[in-house]
């Protein structure tokens, strides 16, 4: 009789089921649409010379951004903080977003990536008045479906020594272009064996993953980070909500790598998984060791009813 192995294959947050449509997917890059293979921004635009922009990942449901107004408020308020000029409305955003959904035919389990950034520069250097033409904007949006693999058997976690930062330094809560401190993050956690990385803050305690939020569940309690040096998701902040708002006890508080490692259930949070098991930390097993624990499959289902209850809301509300 053969012994099963475990699954080592590497995996990420974002693996999505395969999709051929989005070879030939048109993007939107500054008022046009264009093919995938023609999508251009020029090597003097900030975001690619300096990591100088704001993005924002969201989920198309039926028809509707899901959360649109919250990842509105993040995008407004992220730039603001750098004085970084969009030019448009959140409805004109909206606009964009329905625009590009609809030439690629979606309506529904599509993602998006919105790209703002402080736009061309006339010089090859770092100051933002060299910004003379105003922003760049992107949107691409996939044909996308979280990957049952990894929602099934769960991601592997490597803590690592890169810490998110002080804000005074560059503050956590941007969703900026600047992800190398990410992007290293996730390198330490490979070369560890692990698939994504579980990120401290400077004082030791746990905090986030490279690309994700992050909580525990520990005697039926929720626990996540107190947020001072996360991002500031928006599905962290719906998870929070509808667990106080379900009875189930939810805490933003220090814990250490102790108690996340005795964990009864471990998942992440993101636009494009909602809720993604974590199925080992540090080569520990969490929980039954991969899956979705009870708390985190009714903490999903909660969630499940949540989007439904916003799209039918945003609907509504644009007759």
């Amino acid at each position: 009789m053969t012994t099963p192995q475990p699954d080592t294959a590497a995996r990420t947050t974002h693996d999505a089921e395969a999709d051929a449509r989005n070879s030939d997917i048109l993007i939107y890059v500054d008022g046009e649409l264009v093919h995938r293979d023609q999508a251009k921004v020029s090597v003097y635009d900030s975001g690619f010379m300096l990591g100088d922009g704001m993005w924002e990942g969201m989920r198309l449901y039926d028809g509707e951004w899901a959360f649109f107004d919250a990842h509105m408020d993040r995008l407004f308020n992220s730039c603001k903080a750098v004085a970084l000029e969009i030019g448009k409305t959140p409805e004109e955003i909206r606009a964009i977003l329905d625009r590009t959904a609809a030439a690629n035919g979606m309506t529904g389990d599509a993602h998006c990536r919105l790209m703002i950034t402080r736009g061309r520069k006339a010089k090859p250097f770092q100051h933002p008045g060299l910004s003379k033409w105003g922003p760049t904007i992107v949107a691409i949006v996939e044909h996308s479906v979280p990957s049952e693999r990894v929602q099934g058997t769960g991601i592997r976690l490597a803590s690592v020594p890169q810490v998110r930062g002080l804000p005074h330094s560059q503050d956590p809560k941007f969703n900026s272009h600047s992800k190398l401190n990410c992007v290293i993050a996730c390198l330490q956690a490979e070369q560890a064996g692990a698939d994504e990385a579980l990120m401290l803050d400077p004082q030791g305690f746990v905090n986030t993953t490279n690309a994700c939020n992050f909580f525990i569940v520990r005697r039926g309690e929720v626990w996540t980070s107190t947020g001072d040096y996360c991002m500031n998701g928006v599905t962290r902040a719906n998870v929070i909500t509808l667990c106080r708002e379900a009875g189930i006890p939810v805490f933003e508080k220090n814990f250490s790598l102790y108690e996340a490692y005795g964990a009864d259930e471990a998942f992440l949070t993101g636009t494009f998984g909602a809720q993604t098991p974590v199925a080992e930390i540090d080569g520990r097993v969490i929980g039954a060791g991969g899956g979705a624990g009870p708390v985190t499959r009714r903490i999903r289902a909660l969630y499940k009813a949540m989007v439904a209850q916003n799209v039918a809301e945003q609907k509504a509300r644009r007759g």
